[in-house]
């Protein structure tokens, strides 16, 4: 049974915990992120979810990955993550249900699983993917990958290694919901 992610809750808690620490005011981190101030103050009182792309911009104004903000989010510190203990969470805009498998300080290795109901899309700014490497391995379903101007469809058991950082959006275009996995490798220049 999946445990849900509180985003309202913890990745509010979250946020704030990480713009108090950088000791930035909200108009900082609106002026860092390319996020209103008005939806940050909303963010960080838990009066809205932010979308999985939202998350994106603003973990990018801190250094952080998306992975690296679920995990604090989650008070993740142990090196066994089992899975009747994994939580999820669900990006209010494209509905895709995402389990953190692995990320945990400092190992310089992510793994994320993610269901993405049929016809969903989700789009990630192209700072999501600097300093770091992607592969994607779909292990159910189809999906269709944009780097860019470049778009791939995979089927199962096809591994796509993202190139040079660029906006990237995923889309399910299957009847089925598709299943898949990120593994992301860290380089210099975020911290997890």
């Amino acid at each position: 049974m999946d445990h849900i992610v509180d985003s309202a809750g913890q990745l509010a808690h979250c946020l704030k915990a990480e713009r108090l620490a950088h000791q930035w005011s909200i108009a900082d981190l609106a002026e860092r992120s390319g996020v209103s101030k008005a939806m940050i103050s909303k963010i960080e009182r838990g009066d809205v979810s932010p979308t999985a792309a939202l998350l994106a911009r603003l973990g990018n104004a801190f250094g952080l990955t998306l992975s690296a903000l679920f995990a604090r989010a989650e008070q993740s510190g142990s090196r066994l993550n089992r899975a009747q203990d994994r939580k999820s969470w669900v990006d209010p805009e494209s509905g895709y249900l995402r389990r953190q498998v692995l990320g945990l300080d400092p190992f310089p290795l992510d793994i994320v699983e993610i269901e993405m109901p049929p016809g969903a899309r989700a789009c990630f700014p192209a700072a999501s993917y600097a300093f770091q490497h992607h592969a994607i391995w779909l292990r159910e379903g189809s999906l269709a990958i944009r780097e860019g101007d470049l778009e791939t469809l995979l089927h199962p058991g096809d591994c796509l290694a993202l190139g040079a950082a660029a906006e990237v959006c995923f889309y399910n275009p299957g009847p089925r919901p598709c299943h898949y996995a990120v593994v992301i490798g860290r380089m210099g220049g975020f911290r997890s």
